[in-house]
């Protein structure tokens, strides 16, 4: 018997998506592209736990994005992204594995996901495992896609051996059509899978370009970028992170004005970081909800050590931090970790108090917090911190405002000139002490970079330099140029004024 896969290794030796497979691992790239100007045919990726829907969803999108592993029921919120088939720009949505479940249980709101991402797709890539075969659940489920009237295409995923031809051809038992034999982990099957679900969305493949003899291909990430904009309305990486608990996905959900994360009395239910493209006003933004942060040497479940690998890199990525802490118990030592961690990453902090409608004595809560953050986090002075419900959606417009104003001072820069004259005048107030014996002479000051503030100063002996002027120096620096709360990098170099002769 010809393997179901055998006539589709050659078709798929160049992948109509634009791009190769893509194994387990994660990478720096983030999925969600901003919305196109005209809708985007949405497809959800749906199925029992464990068949591989991630993995596929990282697959067509190019990206490692959706946590990947062997542990059942990994996925839980919807992850949207971008994906080229056959040279259409399409949506794509993962979503957490169906099963059957009671009632107010976390199985039960991620059953609930799946169902919404159903309702709100244009098609649906029903997935089984090819080598387990069609399971009681399958066809349960398979009744609901087709009670849903949505077109769909079956998926038979696991099919590069021969224990899948079983499973492959009991398929055609779900009554979802003629199934499509692909193994997302090899990236085999694509070719005849992207036909498929243009054809359910009355699409048809784009014909390629033709290239002059030795033209290069053109980089897969040009055909999924919008037309350039100004940076002033690029989007704005913003994540949320905190303990467990603290009330992230209920935030974010206030922020984007649906229930796309799920939420509960639960610690833990995040476990990839969910990223979400909004508006505020005409500031794009790319929202990231991530998995709590516990102290590592708590941390011995697999799901959530993934999770913590993913929200570290959503803070490493990140360009405004809010750091969520619960107002009952407020600035633990692990929050005063992951701010220590969000600041040595660069990254701009803003401190978001959340629960605050339980608090009895908000005045003195407010004063130990401000006393707190003035000790515990002096490298960035002026954080700012606003109080607010996620639950009742009060204070949100607050934080949305503390975020922007955060990213312009992240974002700042400096003229030479005026740094000059405002380092010649901090000298002449307090001139640097001697070292050795000889007078340590600042000549010459510049900013490279913003993102966050960077600044180098050229003196005669860099190291003889005291950390406590550097500080003064860098304290001077906020408050004359007004950078409250955000890293500032003060680095120094031997030599003289590099412009001295031009």
């Amino acid at each position: 018997m010809t393997h179901p896969l055998n006539r589709l290794v050659s078709k798929d030796k160049a992948l109509p998506f634009g791009h190769k497979a893509v194994p387990h691992s994660r990478s720096e790239t983030p999925v969600s592209k901003l919305p196109a100007p005209s809708k985007l045919p949405i497809i959800a990726i749906v199925g029992r736990p464990n068949v591989g829907k991630s993995t596929l969803y990282n697959c067509l999108t190019g990206t490692r994005d959706a946590l990947v592993s062997d542990l059942p029921g990994l996925t839980r919120d919807r992850r949207v992204g971008e994906a080229l088939l056959a040279g259409n720009r399409v949506t794509l949505i993962d979503t957490a594995g169906l099963e059957e479940a009671k009632r107010n249980t976390i199985a039960a709101r991620m059953r609930e996901q799946s169902e919404q991402a159903i309702l709100d797709c244009d098609l649906v890539l029903f997935v089984i495992d090819a080598r387990e075969g069609v399971t009681p659940t399958d066809e349960g489920f398979a009744r609901i896609v087709r009670q849903s009237g949505k077109p769909v295409v079956l998926v038979a995923n696991k099919s590069e051996g021969r224990a899948s031809e079983a499973g492959f051809y009991e398929a055609y038992e779900m009554g979802l059509g003629q199934p499509v034999a692909i193994s997302a982990e090899h990236g085999m099957g694509l070719g005849e899978l992207a036909e498929d679900a243009l054809s359910a969305l009355g699409l048809k493949p784009i014909k390629k370009v033709k290239r002059a003899k030795g033209e290069p291909l053109p980089e897969p990430e040009a055909d999924l970028t919008d037309t350039p904009v100004n940076d002033e309305k690029r989007s704005i990486r913003v994540a949320v992170v905190g303990r467990p608990n603290a009330g992230k996905s209920t935030l974010v959900n206030a922020l984007i004005g649906e229930d796309r994360m799920i939420v509960g009395p639960e610690a833990g239910l995040t476990r990839d970081s969910i990223s979400t493209d909004i508006l505020w006003g005409d500031q794009p933004i790319k929202l990231f909800d991530t998995a709590g942060l516990r102290r590592k040497s708590k941390i011995e479940d697999k799901a959530e050590k993934l999770s913590a690998s993913d929200a570290v890199r959503a803070i490493r990525f990140a360009e405004v931090v809010v750091l969520l802490i619960d107002a009952e118990r407020p600035l633990e030592h692990q929050d005063m970790v992951i701010a220590g961690m969000v600041l040595d990453e660069g990254r701009s902090l803003v401190l978001a108090v959340n629960k605050w409608d339980l608090v009895e004595d908000k005045q003195k809560l407010l004063k130990d917090l401000r006393e707190t953050l003035a000790t515990t986090l002096a490298q960035a002075p002026g954080i700012t911190m606003i109080t607010l419900s996620a639950l009742s959606g009060k204070g949100v417009d607050k934080l949305q405002k503390a975020v922007l104003d955060a990213y312009a001072v992240w974002n700042t820069r400096i003229a030479t000139h005026n740094l000059n004259q405002w380092l010649g005048e901090a000298m002449q107030r307090h001139t640097p002490p001697a070292s050795s014996g000889r007078r340590i002479k600042v000549r010459y000051m510049t900013q490279p970079s913003a993102r966050p503030p960077t600044f180098v100063a050229f003196c005669s002996q860099p190291g003889g330099l005291p950390k406590s002027y550097i500080q003064y120096l860098t304290k001077s620096l906020r408050e004359t140029f007004g950078l409250p709360g955000t890293p500032i990098r003060f680095n120094l170099r031997k030599g003289e004024n590099p412009y001295a002769d031009k």
